[in-house]
């Protein structure tokens, strides 16, 4: 039945999903979170089957998580970072993974700083190609495992208004949340200083907003979004303490948020700038339950693209 279902070798985009496809894997992570919860957690769903984990950027949960689902599902495992290929000695990307994929690897898991560089060695490459992550372009993975917690924690997505504040430009957290919760029939607002919004996100159906109690006095889901320093070329606002006193989760705006409000983060958090650290860490927030249902959702995405790549 899944092989009818899942027809992908890939997963570079939410964008490139139906919402059928979408909620498969939201149902087969379901099953696996089950696996997850057992004494004996390993399964041989990819038995014979060898995945590469290429990580050209820094990542902690992502990249432990992948190899955690990974070894659940019993696959052979070839770790690599940039600093440890031929990619420092001038050889293409393309080239290096060539290489790779001409010892009948199965599938690639790639973060990469250039936006689209997925998309292009998926049209060229016949293994599996799974994006953890490409520039500020998209997070395909992290935003499953975001709604996948979502519709664990609420029931349905249907209606569900949810609020996605902070750098929104810059992130690829918030570019795949959107296009995944606005197919799913969720209602999203983005919130943050107007220097970080781009405006674009409108024509898909989003409300834009600068005031944080606006944005969240309403919504049933909040996901705090790290100031990405490290992509930023500019000064966005005058400084991070009065960026966390105006749209940071503190003890004066939580005095907006719903009692049945989620409290999500991506990770990792700044504590005291995005949230505080006693509501980060309270009964609202579901940030390490994040963290939990990624394994399954990264084990189900790998499950359902190596039943597509066959034998």
């Amino acid at each position: 039945m899944i092989e009818k279902l899942w027809t992908k070798k890939d997963l570079i985009s939410l964008s490139e999903l139906t919402a059928d496809e979408l909620t498969l894997i939201l149902d087969t992570a379901a099953e696996f979170k089950k696996v997850n919860r057992r004494r004996v957690k390993k399964v041989p769903a990819l038995r014979g089957k060898t995945v590469v984990n290429f990580f050209v950027e820094p990542s902690t949960r992502t990249r432990v998580s992948f190899e955690l689902a990974e070894q659940r599902l019993s696959a052979d495992i070839i770790n690599m970072t940039s600093s440890t290929s031929s990619l420092i000695k001038g050889e293409t990307l393309l080239d290096t993974l060539k290489n790779i994929e001409s010892l009948q690897v199965d599938i690639i898991v790639m973060r990469h700083a250039a936006s689209g560089a997925h998309k292009l060695l998926s049209e060229r490459l016949s293994c599996g190609i799974v994006n953890a992550g490409d520039g500020a372009h998209g997070h395909p993975t992290q935003a499953l495992l975001d709604i996948f917690t979502m519709r664990e924690k609420k029931g349905s997505l249907e209606g569900l208004n949810v609020a996605i504040v902070g750098d929104i430009l810059h992130s690829r957290v918030a570019r795949s949340d959107i296009i995944g919760l606005l197919k799913m029939g969720a209602k999203v607002t983005i919130c943050g200083p107007a220097t970080l919004l781009p405006r674009e996100f409108r024509k898909l159906g989003v409300r834009v907003c600068d005031n944080l109690r606006n944005a969240i006095e309403n919504a049933d889901v909040i996901n705090m979004l790290r100031i990405q320093r490290e992509r930023q070329q500019a000064s966005y606002f005058p400084s991070i303490s009065e960026y966390a006193s105006i749209y940071g989760i503190n003890s004066e705006t939580i005095k907006y948020v719903k009692p049945d409000a989620l409290i999500m983060h991506p990770g990792p958090i700044n504590r005291g700038v995005e949230v505080e650290s006693h509501i980060a860490d309270g009964p609202q927030s579901v940030i390490l339950e994040q963290v939990t249902n990624g394994l399954a959702v990264r084990m189900g995405v790998l499950y359902l693209i190596a039943g597509c790549l066959g034998n």
